[in-house]
């Protein structure tokens, strides 16, 4: 398997911003058709995906355990302790051993160098299914619920409200991609990495960077949030006390658009970033947004190894 491979492209899925929109696309049309019950059902039979889990989780272990096996293939769970990695064995050659007995890998894991060293060194392709820089296969099922209830994604205004976190960063991706309007209302203390929003505003995109979450907001098509402590983050009154007026309330949804629908990507720690009023209202379609993790990595699964 791993000599076959080596002799073909390998399509890694590792962040949005160093992928071509039409692929983004193709994988999202993908998911679209399978939710939509016109995809193929056993496309990945006799594929094997690998799943290391460096940090844990509920929603990408389901969504791509399930996926996975709803297309006809299967999954291998591997944990930080029960592998080698842990013991000393390098990431390089961890890559080399996988790719002889798996189709794919995924990895979920704090830095993105890690990542990028097991791709590097794999000859299947690798799964970004979260680093501290980027959590890309969340804003596939964002950009698709996103499009489900508002249509196109383009030219539209998106609103980020809260810590500049892995979340933050790759909507800022996505808007070079999608072409959508991003807007920032971030702490000072907590802005998105400077490196980050250069790379983007060189792109082209129209961004808004605020310590205001009114101002950014105002007239906005989505307001998106995310944990006010991130898993690796050590929690503090100092980060309480610099996110307290960025929580999404309904005033704050009320100087959205008055169709604004409001994001999460779960899980939600209500009277903190966001109020179970906003969570569980009508404008909410976090649910929607965390089924349809299961549906865009089917697409990106598929176009992996499809």
């Amino acid at each position: 398997m791993g000599q076959i491979a080596r002799m073909t492209n390998i399509k890694h899925f590792l962040d949005i911003d160093i992928l071509e929109t039409a692929d983004l696309r193709q994988m999202i049309d993908l998911g679209l058709g399978f939710k939509n019950g016109n995809g193929e059902v056993l496309s990945l039979a006799g594929k094997t995906l690998a799943m290391i889990f460096e940090k844990p989780s509920t929603r990408t272990r389901v969504s791509f355990e399930v996926g996975m096996k709803q297309l006809g293939g299967k999954t291998i769970v591997l944990n930080h302790d029960d592998m080698q990695i842990g013991r000393g064995e390098t990431i390089a050659d961890t890559a080399r051993v996988l790719s002889r007995y798996v189709d794919a890998i995924m990895l979920r894991t704090n830095l993105p160098e890690k990542m990028e060293e097991l791709a590097s060194h794999a000859s299947v392709p690798v799964i970004n299914a979260l680093t501290d820089r980027s959590h890309p296969c969340q804003l596939m099922a964002d950009i698709m619920t996103f499009e489900e209830h508002r249509g196109s994604i383009e030219g539209r205004k998106i609103a980020w409200v809260g810590d500049g976190n892995n979340m933050a960063v790759t909507w800022l991706h996505a808007a070079m991609k999608f072409n959508f309007e991003l807007s920032l209302a971030c702490p000072a203390e907590l802005s998105i990495p400077r490196i980050e929003v250069q790379k983007a505003t060189a792109a082209g995109i129209k961004l808004t960077e605020t310590q205001d979450p009114l101002e950014a907001v105002a007239g906005a098509d989505c307001v998106v949030t995310d944990t006010w402590v991130s898993m690796g983050d050590k929690p503090g009154g100092w980060r309480q006390n610099l996110l307290e007026p960025y929580r999404v309330n309904e005033m704050i949804m009320g100087q959205a658009s008055s169709d604004a629908i409001f994001m999460h990507c779960l899980p939600a720690h209500r009277g903190e970033e966001v109020t179970s009023e906003v969570l569980e209202g009508i404008q909410s379609v976090v649910w929607d947004e965390a089924e349809n993790r299961l549906h865009a990595q089917k697409g990106i699964l598929v176009w992996c190894l499809g």
